[in-house]
């Protein structure tokens, strides 16, 4: 029987063979240097939830609502200890935030729950929580005259990237992304991914109408005079992130409350919420706004920022993506002069952009919110997009409705 001819062949030089097995072990070796060097030298960010009581606190439940001026008080002290504290250390380069979440009173005690963010290799994950605690500890021994803490007292477990975030995201007014400056909407810059996590769009029949803020899962608030074509839930749909199409996060309105005073054509109490038939998953770019206390002030010269989707100019095109600008709280009277408004402003409004004009809310922001950060970072509706004459004319500034002189109504309607 026939078979193909097969040619034998001989072992490879030596040479060869020592290439080869030098080349193995130089991959090897390379891997090892990488995962060395990666597992001992590459920084991973890690996350930490942490508790301890300050001492001597006479017990009010105001220090546990989270908009408070009790709450922001103390919690302004000890976010400052402790950034103080960290930045001070031999840590300091690996230390990226902390922050308090909650105050738990007690009968003359208080309990801070703290949120916290380091860098470190792998490899001294371990060693970087024991020097984490060891700060906190001294932090807590180092007494001042306005507080006493328990330094035996201090809890402090290590969370993951996901709790981390739903721990941030389920707090009002935190901002994960921050733009070093504040633009305009008329002729305006874009907003970042994330940037305002509250700013909803409220669309009619599938177009984009006016702008909303999200106060909580279920309730958004936004101007009066946005239902005046109609009320019907079943016209409006809600969504969030920059972009207005294709919408994000799409979602349905159950029922629309229209303050009971709104009269239509009329600037007063143009105020209302919209309540959505599923809540909202609270995400890093979804989440709510802080409603301020009915008794907090926000006085002329404030910086505030106004965001939204409406026109670039009176009349104008409409942007694409997500506008922001930034302007001042006006004073009343100069808002209710002659060459403004001319007595028009009422106590339930507030005005705010520039009496030069030029940076203004314009034609489809109605609604939308009006933002002030407040010493922490923590972002406060302060009004409402309601009205004026054209936009960014010279004393002819935008006018808002005042979310402090509504938020009882406010209350009263959503338990908020």
């Amino acid at each position: 029987m026939y078979r193909p001819v097969t040619a034998s062949r001989g072992a490879p030089p030596l040479w060869v063979m020592a290439l080869a097995a030098f080349a193995v072990l130089a991959v090897i070796g390379v891997t090892v240097g990488l995962l060395v060097h990666f597992l001992a030298v590459e920084n991973k960010t890690y996350y930490y939830q942490g508790s301890f009581k300050v001492l001597d606190i006479p017990y009010n439940r105001n220090y546990e609502r989270e908009t408070s001026p009790e709450n922001n008080y103390l919690s302004k002290i000890l976010e400052t200890k402790m950034a103080d504290a960290f930045q001070s250390s031999s840590i300091y380069r690996q230390y990226i935030n902390s922050q308090v979440i909650t105050l738990l009173p007690e009968s003359n005690t208080l309990t801070a729950e703290v949120w916290l963010v380091f860098k470190s290799p792998q490899s001294k994950k371990e060693n970087t929580r024991r020097r984490i605690e060891s700060v906190l500890q001294q932090m807590l021994r180092n007494q001042s005259r306005s507080l006493t803490t328990d330094p035996s007292s201090l809890k402090l477990t290590e969370i993951s990237k996901v709790d981390a975030e739903k721990i941030i995201n389920n707090r009002c007014g935190r901002r994960p992304r921050m733009s070093a400056t504040y633009d305009r909407i008329k002729g305006g810059s874009t907003a970042q991914e994330g940037e305002w996590p509250w700013q909803a769009s409220l669309s009619m029949n599938g177009r984009q109408y006016c702008g909303a803020s999200l106060i909580s899962e279920k309730y958004l608030i936004t101007a009066a005079h946005c239902f005046k074509n109609t009320d019907d839930p079943k016209k409006f749909t809600v969504s969030f992130g920059t972009r207005v199409s294709p919408p994000y996060m799409t979602h349905y309105v159950q029922q629309v409350i229209i303050h009971e005073n709104y009269i239509k054509g009329e600037h007063h109490d143009d105020v209302a919420i919209i309540v959505l038939t599923e809540k909202v998953s609270f995400k890093n770019d979804v989440h709510r706004v802080c409603l301020p206390e009915a008794t907090q002030v926000f006085p002329p010269g404030e910086g505030v920022v106004v965001t939204g989707w409406g026109a670039l100019s009176h009349d104008g095109k409409h942007p694409l993506l997500l506008q922001k600008a930034s302007v001042k709280i006006i004073d009343s009277k100069t808002c209710n002069a002659k060459e403004a408004y001319n007595g028009l402003v009422l106590d339930t409004m507030l005005c705010a952009g520039y009496e030069e004009g030029n940076i203004d809310a314009c034609q489809g922001d109605s609604g939308g919110p009006l933002v002030h950060p407040n010493s922490r970072d923590i972002w406060y509706l302060v009004g409402i997009v309601s009205w004026g004459v054209e936009c960014g004319k010279p004393n002819k500034p935008g006018v808002y409705m005042r979310v402090t002189a509504y938020r009882d109504w406010i209350a009263s309607k959503t338990g908020l």
